[in-house]
């Protein structure tokens, strides 16, 4: 058994585990601690704990103290320098005529170098801004590209939903989505109404789908030749995770129908039909929903 603790940098950033040694720590306590790339200011999100060697992937850094009066003061300092960064790199970049968007500027605790994020479109040719902003600052300087997906996070906002962005507020690791997850449930194929802020699949969608892939193993397609108490009948829709569907059945004379619910376990399937079928919402915005799953997939 180790004794651990587990710090997080940014919020919403990973939880990282440290060794604590003798210290004892509440949570919110921030701390000083030794990293692959120096000392680092984080905060305590889980005090010390005793986990299984196992558990452990890599040899523990160690914490180096509690933070001080004068580790606070420094980390402010920081901030403000990074607004500063930011305001000045964004002068260098209308200079230099680079199509990159600056989205936040961080400065390592220790001072051994600035990182500046941006987003672009393809690949950046920096190295005349690298060089300017080194002859400023006098200190390593490191540019780094990130997704749409990110920037949305660092500025903020809130969802359709009207919540917070979960990436805003919970999410600590981005997963990958699909118009597959839309279309298993049963949402609209609409890009505009399965889209986040950063125009991307909603990362909800996620949520859910593993529960929604169980379900339809379970249940036939619509359209499906199914046998029921009340004779047989097709398919006309499915209420997946009530495991419910919706059929229709000729009546005695056999001149009009009438429609009936059935748990799927009190139906018989006799012949189901082709699950890939596509609807009109889906073939109006066939191309803008190739384009989103492209860029999906180049996120991966």
């Amino acid at each position: 058994m180790k004794n651990i603790i587990g710090v997080r940098f940014k919020k919403l950033g990973k939880i990282y585990f440290f060794n604590p040694k003798s210290l004892k720590v509440r949570k919110g306590d921030k701390v000083i601690v030794e990293t692959a790339q120096g000392e680092e200011y984080g905060e305590v999100v889980i005090p010390n704990r005793w986990i299984e060697d196992e558990k452990i992937i890599t040899p523990l850094k160690k914490v180096i103290r509690i933070a001080n009066y004068k580790d606070h003061k420094h980390y402010e300092e920081c901030k403000k320098k990074e607004k500063e960064a930011f305001d000045i790199c964004l002068k260098k970049i209308k200079q230099h005529k680079l199509d990159m968007t600056l989205t936040d500027v961080e400065y390592k605790f220790d001072n051994s170098k600035i990182l500046f994020y941006f987003t672009a479109d393809g690949r950046i040719d920096f190295r005349e801004l690298v060089k300017d902003l080194a002859a400023i600052y006098k200190t390593r300087i490191e540019l780094r590209q990130i997704g749409v997906r990110d920037e949305v996070r660092r500025i903020g906002g809130n969802g359709i939903c009207g919540r917070e962005l979960c990436c805003c507020s919970f999410l600590s690791d981005f997963e990958t989505v699909s118009i597959k997850m839309a279309k298993e449930q049963n949402m609209s194929l609409n890009p505009s109404k399965i889209s986040g802020n950063c125009g991307r699949l909603m990362c909800c969608l996620k949520y859910e789908s593993d529960t929604y892939e169980e379900k339809i193993k379970r249940l036939p397609n619509i359209g499906a030749i199914v046998k029921t108490e009340d004779g047989e009948g097709e398919v006309d829709s499915i209420e997946t995770l009530k495991e419910k569907v919706r059929v229709k059945i000729k009546d005695n004379e056999g001149d009009s129908y009438f429609y009936k619910k059935y748990d799927v376990k009190d139906i018989k399937i006799i012949r189901d039909a082709v699950s890939e079928k596509i609807d009109e919402e889906e073939l109006e915005h066939k191309k803008e929903l190739e384009e989103l799953e492209r860029l999906e997939n180049e996120e991966v």
